[in-house]
């Protein structure tokens, strides 16, 4: 894989709900082991953006590349929707803001973890259960847990089991939105520790949809700005937070800092 070459990229992807466009002309590359953060306020098309890039919702009009291991760049709406999803269990992975929505509530922790694997052709009960407890253990769970039922846990510890689910098979890209919003504030610190040390420790990519521009600060080189649908400032974290150019930046950034 080569360093010059970004492992996603996102070219004038276009989506429009009637008359509004919800995604406008939005354009970037994400490099290999980059996290990238994408804020605005709710409603401004980060969300949806997200949805374009990840396959889960079809622009309008634009492309999204992808860097395979073996392919090399392939435009992933060009693609066979079987394909699509074989990406969606291996390379990808997809964060919900609700861990809910990314598990299967009715069956064990163990299990949501090792059906990505069975996905891949694992069969093999022993190793399917011994990688779900080495993950569990991972993102900070109690391996004693792995027979119990994701109704039984707390929201925190629902995203930690999306999470292990998500990169049990060791995925290059992830996709987060909203990871760590309505949790109380102790739960996002730790949980935001967990995946700063597993975003480097894999070398993920990830794209990060948050409102929250502390998160961005902790878990992303680089960032979007997004306000109705449209890329309105992108550059280096610290330094679009530090010194934000655009106004309706400079107003996100003012309203964190008033007391």
């Amino acid at each position: 894989m080569s360093a010059q070459t970004p492992i996603l990229r996102a070219m004038n992807l276009t989506l429009r709900y009637g008359e509004r466009a919800a995604v406008d002309d939005v354009s970037f590359d994400l490099w290999p082991g980059e996290v990238l953060a994408v804020v605005g306020e709710s409603g401004s098309g980060k969300t949806t953006l997200l949805n374009c890039v990840s396959a889960r919702l079809k622009p309008d009009a634009g492309n999204v590349e992808f860097l395979t291991r073996h392919e090399g760049v392939v435009d992933i709406y060009a693609l066979s929707e079987a394909t699509r999803r074989l990406y969606a269990r291996t390379d990808w992975g997809y964060v919900h803001q609700n861990p809910a929505e990314g598990l299967r509530m009715d069956v064990s922790a163990g299990a949501n973890v090792g059906e990505r694997l069975m996905a891949l052709g694992e069969r093999h009960y022993g190793r399917i259960r011994g990688e779900a407890t080495q993950w569990l253990t991972r993102v900070e769970m109690e391996a004693s847990r792995i027979d119990d039922s994701p109704t039984n846990f707390s929201g925190g510890m629902r995203q930690r089991l999306q999470i292990a689910r998500n990169l049990v098979t060791r995925p290059r890209l992830v996709f987060m939105d909203e990871p760590t919003s309505g949790l109380d504030v102790s739960v996002q610190a730790k949980l935001l520790d967990l995946l700063r040390n597993l975003t480097h420790q894999m070398q993920l990519a990830a794209i990060v949809v948050t409102h929250d521009l502390a998160v961005a600060r902790l878990l992303a080189q680089r960032m979007l700005v997004m306000k109705s649908g449209c890329v309105v400032e992108q550059g280096l974290t610290d330094q679009v937070l530090d010194d934000p150019q655009h106004p309706y930046s400079q107003l996100l950034v003012s309203s964190v800092l008033q007391p």
